[in-house]
């Protein structure tokens, strides 16, 4: 085969590729509907921290997340009657991971031209995720994350694999799940053993808030 065919061929294979993506973000963006009930419908989350943010959040690990709510080796009461295997198969956890991974959230306040109804500036508004600033000491919360966090996390903060992302969530949401690991009621990683955040002062702790919260905008 010469090279034109060849790039006709995968051409043609993208093109057939690109519908069943299509398709499989329409189904997540339906299941996310459900969702939506208390993670608002572009996955913005409370706005106090009640529920987390979960649009933009890395797909592996939204997907990980919901086969521990499902499978109750992470406890969540609420999460259960949602993610039971009658209720939400692998399939759909994908597809709901994979569309809810596709939804960007803005930092800023939108720009409009003037075109816009009344309707579409509400919805452009309501997709604006600005974390406040959070008390405590940035440089020594840099510090600590750029040697503890990481590897997991990414030095941006914004995760690897099926580690979340940490930028642009609440921070009492993060807080709570801080004291969650540090009290044993939520594993810290995959064998349950006890994690950096025990070896963490409290002040440590609400140090690497306050310098998650300095990194609103998205970086490579």
């Amino acid at each position: 085969m010469n090279k034109k065919s060849c790039r006709a061929l995968v051409a043609a294979l993208l093109c057939a590729a690109a519908p069943v993506l299509a398709d499989d973000l329409e189904k997540g963006k339906e299941i996310n509907g459900t969702c939506a009930a208390c993670h608002g419908e572009f996955g913005q989350g409370g706005k106090k921290g009640e529920y987390p943010r979960i649009g933009g959040q890395r797909a592996g690990y939204i997907e990980d997340q919901l086969r521990s709510f499902r499978s109750r080796t992470r406890i969540n009461i609420p999460m259960f009657p949602y993610t039971q295997e009658r209720e939400l198969p692998d399939e759909d956890i994908k597809a709901v991971a994979a569309y809810l991974a596709s939804v960007e959230l803005p930092t800023k306040m939108p720009t409009f031209t003037g075109n816009e109804d009344a309707l579409t500036k509400l919805l452009m508004a309501d997709k604006v995720m600005i974390i406040p600033r959070a008390e405590g000491d940035v440089e020594n919360g840099k510090a600590i994350f750029q040697k503890q966090c990481h590897t997991c996390h990414a030095k941006n903060g914004r995760g690897r694999g099926k580690f979340p992302m940490l930028v642009g969530q609440y921070t009492n949401y993060l807080k709570r799940q801080m004291d969650l690991y540090i009290k044993g009621d939520r594993p810290h990683d995959e064998e349950g053993k006890t994690g950096i955040l025990n070896t963490l002062q409290e002040k440590d702790l609400h140090d690497i808030l306050a310098y998650l919260t300095t990194l609103q905008e998205p970086t490579e």
